[in-house]
C-alpha cells in the first residue's frame, strides 16, 4: 500500500481501503514513510512544483440527498469533502466505462487521487475527463501493455506501445529499483508512451525501497523558449526524491516553465488572473490573462524573463529532452503533436533512473536529515518557515486527513457530476468534513 508518511500511514489500514486491496498495486510496498506523487494523454502537459502545491488547494460543496451522512455533487457546501477512497472509485469507474482493465483503472485513480491529496489539483481530478476522452476516441489504447526494445544490464528501453502514461510509468519504475538494487544504478528511458501524472509520485516509489528516484517526461510544445514568441519546447518535468532518517525526505517535484500549464487551465476554470511572468499572449507578450494564455499555450521558461535567467529554465527543458525525447527515439520537442490535436498519437518519452547510495558509502539518510534539519533552521524571512521541497505536500496532506476528504472548487466538482451523468456512473459523494 502506498505509504504517504509516519503521521497518516494508518489511514490506509481502514477498511475501505482495503476493499479495493486486489486492484492495489503499491500493496508490496514496505512501510517506509512517503508523499505524493502530471495534463492528459490529450493535452501532454506536465507536472507542477512542490513549493505551490499549497496554493492549488480549495473549497467544496456538496448536495442534500437522502443518505443519511453523504450526498452527490449536484450542489455545492464547503463543509463538504470527498473521501480519498470515493474519488478512485469515482475515477475509476469512469476509466472502466471505456475499456479500462479494473486493475489499470485503480493505478490512474489512485495516482490521480494522490495529485489531489496533496495539494497538485492541476493534475488530478482535473484530468481525468482528458484521459477518459482520449481512450474514447481511440487516441490511447487502454488494453496496451508496455514491453523491452532493449536490455542491457544495467540500462533498458521500454515502448510504452500508446498505453496509459500512468501504467507505463510504474512499470519502468518498478523495472528501474530492480536493477538499481542489482547494479546499484539504473536507467530506463520509454517511448510511446502519454502523460503520465506527476513525476514526484515515481520518485517516491524508489524513497519506499531506500532509493533515490529521478524521473522526467518531455510534452507538447508548451514552452516559448528565451527569445521565441512562440512554443517549441514542452512544460517538461523532473523529479528527484530520497528519503532520509526519522521519516524525513527530500521530494522535489517540478516542471521546467514558470508553471505548468494544468494551473493555466485551473485559474481559467475558477476566473481568476495568473501571475505575470507565466506566460505568453495570443500576441506574443506577456499577459495576466488566464483564458488568453491559455489560448496561446506559450509559458514562459522557469525564471520568467530573460533578464531573471530563463535561459536556465529553458536550459533544464532542454536537459528533459535530451534524456527523453531523443535516447528513447519517441517525439521530440517541435514535433510533438500540439496539446489541442485531439487526432494525433503522442509518443511522449521518459526517463527513470534509480541510485542505490549503499553502493557509495554508508549512513547517507541520517546526513540528508541533518541537512534538511539545518535548512529549516535557518533564520525566515517575515516569520514563514524555511521549506523542504516535499513540505508543502504534507502539509495538504494532513489537512485532507484532519478533514476526513479531499476539498474541491465548487467548479470542478460541478463538470464531475455533469461528467459522471454523461459517462453513466455514480457521481462523487460527499461527506461533511470532520
Amino acid at each position: 500500500m502506498w505509504k504517504l508518511n509516519r503521521d497518516v500511514s494508518s489511514i490506509l489500514k481502514n477498511r475501505v481501503w482495503k476493499k479495493l486491496k486486489k486492484f492495489d498495486w503499491t500493496s508490496k510496498m514496505t512501510s517506509s514513510s512517503s508523499s505524493s506523487s502530471s495534463t492528459s494523454s490529450t493535452s501532454s502537459t506536465s507536472s507542477t512544483s512542490s513549493t505551490s502545491s499549497t496554493s492549488s488547494t480549495s473549497s467544496t460543496s456538496s448536495s442534500s440527498s437522502s443518505s443519511s451522512s453523504s450526498s452527490s455533487s449536484s450542489s455545492f457546501n464547503s463543509n463538504m469533502v470527498v473521501p480519498k477512497n470515493e474519488v478512485i472509485r469515482f475515477i475509476s469507474d469512469c476509466l472502466c466505462k471505456v475499456g479500462t482493465t479494473p486493475e489499470d483503472a485503480y493505478i490512474v485513480g489512485h495516482h490521480l487521487m494522490t495529485s489531489d491529496y496533496c495539494g497538485h489539483f492541476s493534475h488530478g481530478m482535473n484530468r481525468m475527463q482528458a484521459y477518459v476522452l482520449s481512450i474514447k476516441n481511440g487516441i490511447t489504447n487502454p488494453s496496451a501493455k508496455p514491453k523491452i526494445v532493449s536490455d542491457f544490464q544495467a540500462v533498458a528501453l521500454i515502448d510504452g506501445n500508446n498505453g496509459l502514461g500512468h501504467t507505463i510509468g510504474k512499470y519502468c519504475m518498478e523495472l528501474a529499483i530492480d536493477k538499481a538494487k542489482k547494479y546499484g544504478i539504473s536507467m530506463i528511458t520509454v517511448r510511446g508512451s502519454n502523460h503520465y501524472g506527476i513525476c514526484g509520485y515515481y520518485s517516491q516509489m524508489a524513497i519506499e525501497k531506500d532509493l533515490i528516484g529521478f524521473t522526467c517526461s518531455n510534452t507538447s510544445p508548451l514552452m516559448a523558449p528565451t527569445r521565441s514568441k512562440i512554443s517549441g519546447l514542452g512544460t517538461n518535468p523532473l523529479s528527484l526524491g530520497m528519503g532520509a532518517s526519522g521519516g524525513d525526505k527530500f521530494l522535489l517535484d517540478m516542471a521546467t516553465t514558470a508553471v505548468a500549464f494544468g494551473k493555466i487551465e485551473l485559474a481559467m476554470r475558477k476566473n481568476e488572473s495568473i501571475l505575470k511572468g507565466w506566460a505568453l499572449g495570443m500576441d506574443g507578450k506577456i499577459t495576466t490573462d488566464a483564458r488568453d494564455a491559455f489560448n496561446a499555450a506559450r509559458l514562459m521558461p522557469l525564471g520568467g524573463v530573460e533578464e531573471n535567467s530563463s535561459y536556465k529554465g529553458y536550459g533544464l527543458a532542454l536537459m528533459v529532452e535530451v534524456l527523453c525525447g531523443i535516447l528513447s527515439g519517441s517525439n521530440f520537442g517541435p514535433n510533438i503533436r500540439q496539446w489541442k490535436e485531439r487526432g494525433k498519437i503522442a509518443n511522449l518519452g521518459q526517463c527513470f533512473i534509480v541510485i542505490n547510495p549503499d553502493a557509495f558509502t554508508t549512513g547517507s539518510k541520517d546526513r540528508l536529515a541533518k541537512l534538511l534539519t539545518q535548512l529549516r533552521n535557518l533564520p525566515p524571512v517575515e516569520n514563514k518557515t524555511v521549506l523542504i521541497p516535499g513540505d508543502p505536500e504534507r502539509i495538504a496532506m494532513k489537512r485532507v486527513d484532519k478533514e476526513g476528504g479531499i476539498s474541491y472548487h465548487p467548479n470542478q466538482l460541478k463538470l464531475s457530476k455533469d461528467f459522471a451523468d454523461k459517462m453513466g456512473v455514480k457521481p462523487m459523494q460527499l461527506v461533511p468534513k470532520k
